[in-house]
């Protein structure tokens, strides 16, 4: 497989880069933009770029390429959650004349999408079951929809008679928003008698919502690498700058053996979400093979980030806890995004669900 990106990927990565590393300057900055309202600065600007309307008109390969740029500097601009998730599921499912209505306004940032899936108890699952449609209304709760309280759109999840079928609301819905650890806002929506239009054809789309949710976890993969690729970096930095005993803390053959182990969960990381990228890219690929594919990157980042994120923490000694610096904010992030489309158990479980499907290899013969 070839893993290396062509001249017009490059200047995606560097119109991007040198976007949002204006905006985020650093982690100070980014703080008091999640502080403020909306919670995000940069997607006006975004939108401008072009950025927005990617997941409509190119591949996974350049949604990955902007994701990783945007966790490098830990922008709290919901690109995965608005654009890949909820306007990827507009795209896919949507009539012609849905398609015509929000497509371009998502993309020049006049409308943001939020996609509301996941359920109170109901851990990861793509299947909707408390929040049900009946006679053009929606019933039930969605828990932690990100930025609920700022969208425009909602796209919901809902049981049916068909099965999971998905709904666009506007109005008529509570949001009980509180900040999570990471710096975003996360809501619980209350569904009560609300005015709900079915996205599509409104039969059932659970093989839709299924493979948004993985084209979203090899996204989230990619946002973590840059979170982690700037945490194992600022790590580095410090222990060749921060002196103890008269002498700089990378003198220390042991924190040096830290050090390299962390780079190689991040190179580990990184082969294996840029593999699934491209089976997600293939046109070939089937909706189990991109399954699969994100389950496993999702496993591995997950214990990539987690490694990097506690020890780049613990390297710093006690600085790595204050607010005041960058690395806890990295952090946070990473561990955040671990948790949001499934953690190491859910995937695990998943993956072991498709065992009988594979042939026995015969290691002798």
């Amino acid at each position: 497989m070839d893993f290396t990106i062509d001249s017009e990927q490059r200047d995606l990565v560097a119109a991007v880069r040198g976007l949002v590393t204006k905006v985020y300057d650093s982690s100070e900055t980014r703080r008091a933009a999640t502080n403020a309202e909306p919670g995000f600065t940069a997607w006006e600007r975004l939108a401008e770029m072009g950025v927005l309307s990617l997941p409509f008109e190119a591949t996974p390969a350049e949604v990955s390429l902007v994701a990783e740029e945007l966790g490098k500097v830990i922008a709290p601009d919901p690109f995965v959650e608005s654009i890949v998730l909820a306007g990827g599921l507009i795209e896919a499912v949507g009539s012609d004349e849905q398609k015509e209505e929000y497509l371009d306004a998502i993309a020049g940032g006049e409308i943001l999408p939020v996609f509301a899936w996941a359920e109170p108890g109901r851990d990861w699952a793509a299947d909707a079951a408390s929040v049900t449609f009946s006679d053009g209304t929606l019933s039930g709760t969605k828990a932690s929809v990100i930025h609920a309280e700022r969208a425009d759109l909602l796209v919901v999840s809902a049981a049916t008679d068909a099965g999971t079928g998905l709904f666009l609301v506007t109005e008529g819905y509570t949001a009980e928003t509180e900040r999570t650890h990471d710096g975003s806002r996360a809501a619980t929506v209350t569904f009560d008698g609300t005015p709900a239009v079915p996205l599509g054809a409104g039969g059932d789309e659970s093989a839709a919502i299924a493979r948004a949710l993985d084209l979203a976890r090899i996204a989230y993969g990619h946002e973590a690498l840059g979170a982690m690729q700037v945490a194992l970096d600022t790590t580095v930095g410090y222990l060749k700058t921060r002196k103890q005993f008269g002498v700089t803390l990378n003198t220390f053959q042991a924190l040096n053996f830290r050090a390299a182990d962390l780079y190689v969960s991040l190179e580990l990381a990184r082969s294996v979400i840029t593999w699934a990228t491209v089976v997600a890219a293939d046109e070939n690929s089937s909706d189990a093979d991109i399954a699969a594919a994100a389950s496993q990157s999702a496993l591995q980042v997950n214990r990539a980030g987690r490694h990097i994120a506690l020890d780049a923490i613990q390297l710093h000694g006690g600085i790595g806890m204050t607010a005041e610096y960058s690395v806890g904010h990295y952090a946070s992030r990473i561990i955040a995004i671990g948790q949001l489309v499934g953690d190491e158990a859910f995937h695990t479980d998943r993956l072991a669900a498709t065992l009988t499907e594979h042939d026995v290899l015969d290691p002798i013969g």
